[in-house]
């Protein structure tokens, strides 16, 4: 009957196991699938607007080189030929703001904005500094700027100008505002919690949206996400934003020819959303059925259960029972003060032992000990004290012993009994001397002893002739007679049956 119980139930459980990890591995499956296509998604997105940021930076690129061409022909007209070109380009170039020509101090030449004000210099820009220092015709790519003038936020594309010998004669820079930048990143169907991102391979961020101006400081040089995840070409990542802590899927892509990247993100919980709903359907249909078969079998077994529901009581019954006649024989074996073994159990062992060693051939010891001067101790330290200072003996003599065939027992009262087997006279006497040290290190001070703590005497014998009649009875009556002895002779010490060894 059991057997049918445990075959039923194990059936269910197999169903029930077998259903829940398929539900379980198929939306987990759907999981990954769900975030594999939003990191596709994002990659793609990320590509087509390193495309378009590419195709900004080249057109920038070719107004800069157009306008250091205009620049070398040194006439009055180059001011309006380089408005000219400015002005053609920005049909094409929509973020285009304007263009500047600056001398090798930094000093204003030409506005395309019109009259150049009167001591306007840019020579405490970074790009100025940069072409300045740094003699290359790369463009370089500044953070973001707000323009004194307008008070709007851009970037500005700058290539350095040289005069015939090739030095230093100035930059020429572009201004990119940042609203007309982000007009084409606007125009993208984000989630709500969606960014889109340019900033330079460095780390510092030059367009962000949706535009917040807090942002356009954001500087994730130091970053160890970005250092760990934005380390290649194009790729894709998730990790915890340190800007809002929201945890994000990003995607980025790095330019070929401009020292920029883009970078598209969305929040993880948000690519999510669609999935949730659909496991959360698949969960509730699954459980339904589980819970279905569920009831099925459980009224399939419940039956069988309750018949075997008696036979459990009474296993239970029987399984107290037994616990109870343990706890019944250790209490019968142990003594509740020292928790050594009590008489009943030494007497047994004793006994037991002799009856070896006669089969054997072996040596049985007995060592018999007695607390000197107890009876003055509790006298005057009281009952309770004398009951601690006889566990503490009993302890220390327990640790000491760590054969697994001695015995350490209460003999009676404050005297102690160690049975030994296999332990010849030699053997025993060394074991008494250990257990005196043992006793003294504990240092329990015993004002009415002539010692001043408390101490132990100790009679040792060994069994010589098994064979004899009771020798477990000569063994104890010769322990004990040693032990008289060890009183007689000052306690503290150990007397064996052939010697006194004094403390």
């Amino acid at each position: 009957m059991k057997r049918d119980v445990r075959l039923a139930e194990s059936l269910l459980v197999a169903i029930m196991v077998s259903v829940s990890a398929a539900t379980g591995w198929q939306l987990w499956a759907s999981h990954d699938q769900t975030l594999a296509a939003a990191d596709t998604n994002n990659l793609n997105l990320a590509n087509a607007l390193n495309i378009y940021a590419e195709g900004i930076f080249t057109q920038s690129d070719m107004l800069l080189q157009g306008v250091a061409e205009t620049l070398k022909a040194d006439d009055d007209a180059r001011l309006q030929r380089v408005r000219s070109l400015v002005e053609r380009q920005k049909r094409l170039l929509d973020p285009l703001d304007g263009v500047a020509v600056l001398d090798a101090r930094g000093d204003w030449l030409i506005c395309s904005k019109g009259q150049v004000p009167r001591d306007t210099s840019s020579a405490d820009q970074a790009y100025f500094s940069h072409h300045r220092d740094t003699r290359s015709n790369n463009v370089f790519i500044s953070p973001p700027l707000r323009n004194p003038a307008t008070g709007e936020w851009g970037i500005t594309v700058s290539r350095r100008l040289e005069d015939d010998k090739g030095r230093f004669a100035g930059v020429v820079v572009i201004g990119l505002g940042l609203q007309n930048f982000l007009r084409a990143f606007g125009t993208i169907a984000l989630p709500d919690s969606g960014t889109i991102g340019l900033s330079t391979n460095t780390g510092q961020m030059l367009v962000l949206y949706p535009y917040s101006e807090k942002y356009l400081s954001l500087d994730f040089s130091k970053s160890a996400n970005f250092q760990r995840h934005f380390a290649g070409t194009s790729g894709t990542a998730s990790f915890r934003s340190s800007v809002d802590g929201m945890k994000r899927l990003y995607a980025f892509r790095k330019s070929d020819r401009y020292p920029v990247l883009t970078t598209v993100a969305v929040g993880r919980d948000q690519a999510l959303k669609a999935w949730r709903r659909q496991a959360l359907l698949t969960v509730a249909v699954v459980a339904a059925l589980l819970t279905a078969v569920a009831a099925v079998g459980w009224k399939l077994i419940i039956d069988i259960g309750r018949r075997i529901k008696a036979e459990a009581s009474l296993m239970a019954a029987r399984e107290d029972l037994l616990q109870a006649n343990r706890r019944l024989e250790i209490l019968a074996t142990q003594d509740q003060l020292t928790g050594l073994a009590n008489r009943r159990s030494f007497d047994e062992v004793l006994a037991q032992e002799s009856r070896r060693a006669a089969r054997e051939g072996t040596a049985l010891s007995l060592l018999l000990l007695d607390l000197d001067c107890f009876k003055s101790f509790n006298d005057a330290y009281g009952h309770v004290a004398g009951d601690q200072c006889l566990r503490a003996v009993a302890m220390a003599l327990r640790r000491s012993i760590r054969r697994p065939g001695d015995l350490v027992a209460r003999y009676g009262g404050e005297e102690l009994a160690i049975v030994l087997p296999s332990t010849g006279l030699h053997g025993a006497c060394k074991v008494a001397g250990l257990m005196l040290e043992q006793v003294r290190a504990l240092g329990i001070t015993h004002s009415k002893s002539p010692h001043g703590q408390v101490t132990v005497s100790i009679g040792v014998a060994t069994l010589r002739d098994p064979q004899s009649h009771a020798p477990e009875q000569r063994l104890v009556e010769a322990a004990d007679s040693a032990l008289y002895k060890a009183k007689q002779s000052g306690r503290n010490c150990w007397v064996s049956q052939e010697e006194c060894v004094e403390a």
